[in-house]
C-alpha cells in the first residue's frame, strides 16, 4: 500500500486549518499525548509521537496471516477511531499480506507473499490472528496450494517467524488459544508452536476477542519511536505490554466501591440494584487485566461493565474454558488467610481496611490459581487450575 500525504488544508472563517485523517492539528495532537499516556510517557512525548506518525522515513513491512479466527481481531482494527487506521496507521506502515485486505487470490497472493518475504529479509513484522491447529499434522487450516500442495498455517507460521524483527500474537486465540483450543483440531497458541529463543527474542501477545485497536496501534507506534528492545523488555510474564494490560479491571472499575460495600447485582429485573457490583453475574474484572475501563471501547464510548455486562476475562490466558461458565461468579477469595463468598466481603472490608486492602485484594486471585468447579482448593493462594496453553 503506497504511502499518501495525509494532510489537507481547509477554510474556516476566513483562517486556514490542516487536518490530519480528518482531524485538526490540534486534535491530531491531542491524540498523540492520550497514546503517550497509554505507553507510560510524559506528554513531552506527543510531538515525537506526532512526528514519527507523520514522518516515518522507512514505512514498517507489515505481514498480517489468520489461522483459526472469526477475523474479529481485524475488524476490530478497522474499528479505530481517530485517526482510523487507513490514515494512522497504513499510512506510515506498509502492509505487504493481508487476507482481508488484499484484491488478489490465489497464485498471485502466494507470488506477493514469497516476494515481499525473499526481498524484505528481517525487516518486518508478523501479525498472526488466530490460533494454530497442529492436529493431523495442521491440516485444518491452510494458505493455498504450491507444487500441488497444501500450505499449511504451521509451515507458514514457522517459516515467516522465523525471519520476522517482531512477532505479533493479536487476540486470545493467537495469544492462549482462545476458543478453538477448546475445540478437536489440537489448536495451540502461537508461543507453542514456535521455537523458545525466538518468543524470548521477538514475541508480543496482545490478547483480547477482540483486542482494543489501541493495544496493536500502540505497540507498533512503540517499535517506531524506541525500537524493538524497549517493547520486548516491558512485556509481563504472559509477553502482554504492560502499557495496556498492567492493571486489573476490577481496580479500575468505577464499581469497585460496591464490591467492597458487598452490593452486588444478583437480580438483573431489580431497580434498586441497578450499578452494583457484577462479581454475582460472573464478573471476571478481578483477574483480567486491561485497560478497558480507562480507554473505553468505540471511540471512548462505552465498555462492557458501563453497559451492565460482566466483564468475560478476554484478555487473559483461562479464556474461555477456565472462565466459563461466564455467567457464575468466581469461586471464594482469600482475604488475610479467610475464605470468603463474595456477600461477606463488604462485612470484612470496613472503611479503613478497604483503603489498604480494597486495592489490592483480588490480586491473590490474579496470581493464584482458579479451582476446577467439581474440586476445592487445596489451599488459600492455590485458586486456579490454568487450562490454557501458556
Amino acid at each position: 500500500m503506497e504511502s499518501r500525504h495525509l494532510y489537507r488544508s481547509i477554510t474556516t472563517g476566513g483562517l486556514k486549518e490542516n487536518i490530519f485523517g480528518g482531524l485538526t492539528r490540534r486534535e491530531f495532537i491531542g491524540y498523540c499525548t492520550a497514546l503517550a499516556a497509554a505507553l507510560g510517557l510524559s506528554s513531552s512525548y506527543a510531538p515525537k509521537i506526532a512526528k514519527a506518525l507523520e514522518e516515518i522515513p522507512k514505512k514498517t513491512p507489515i505481514f498480517w496471516i489468520q489461522s483459526q479466527v472469526c477475523s474479529g481481531c481485524f475488524v476490530s482494527f478497522l474499528n479505530s477511531s481517530a485517526p482510523a487506521p487507513t490514515d494512522l496507521i497504513l499510512d506510515s506502515i506498509s502492509v505487504r499480506f493481508s487476507p482481508n485486505l488484499q484484491t488478489v487470490s490465489g497464485d498471485l497472493a502466494l507470488d506477493a507473499l514469497d516476494a515481499g518475504l525473499n526481498e524484505l529479509g528481517k525487516h518486518y513484522v508478523l501479525i498472526v490472528e488466530g490460533a494454530v491447529p497442529l492436529k493431523e499434522g495442521g491440516s485444518f487450516a491452510h494458505y493455498g496450494y504450491k507444487n500441488g500442495q497444501k500450505g499449511s498455517i504451521l509451515n507458514w507460521v514457522r517459516k515467516m517467524a522465523a525471519r520476522a524483527e517482531l512477532i505479533v500474537g493479536l487476540g486470545t486465540c493467537a495469544s492462549f488459544g482462545g476458543i478453538p483450543a477448546s475445540g478437536k483440531t489440537g489448536a495451540k497458541s502461537l508461543k507453542t508452536v514456535l521455537d523458545s529463543s525466538l518468543v524470548e527474542s521477538a514475541l508480543v501477545d496482545i490478547p483480547g476477542c477482540p483486542p482494543h485497536p489501541d493495544w496493536l496501534v500502540g505497540t507498533l507506534v512503540k517499535l517506531e519511536l524506541f525500537g524493538k528492545e524497549e517493547v520486548l523488555k516491558n512485556l509481563d510474564q504472559h509477553r502482554r505490554p504492560k502499557d495496556f494490560y498492567g492493571e486489573l479491571v476490577h481496580d479500575q472499575c468505577p464499581r469497585r466501591h460496591f464490591f467492597e460495600a458487598g452490593k452486588f447485582t444478583s437480580d438483573w429485573n431489580d431497580p434498586t440494584q441497578a450499578g452494583y457490583c457484577l462479581f454475582k453475574k460472573g464478573c471476571k474484572g478481578p483477574v483480567t487485566r486491561a485497560d478497558c475501563p480507562v480507554r473505553q471501547w468505540n471511540g471512548g464510548l462505552s465498555w462492557c461493565v458501563e453497559v451492565n455486562h460482566p466483564c468475560i476475562g478476554c484478555t487473559e490466558p483461562q479464556f474461555y474454558q477456565g472462565l466459563s461458565p461466564l455467567y457464575e461468579s468466581l469461586p471464594d477469595v482469600s482475604l488475610l488467610g479467610q475464605r470468603l463468598r463474595p456477600e461477606t466481603i463488604g462485612k470484612v472490608l470496613g472503611a479503613a481496611t478497604a483503603i489498604g486492602i480494597g486495592g489490592h485484594l483480588m490480586e491473590m486471585v490474579a496470581t493464584g490459581k482458579l479451582p476446577k468447579r467439581d474440586q476445592k482448593p487445596k489451599k488459600p493462594t492455590d485458586l486456579s487450575s490454568d487450562q490454557s496453553d501458556d
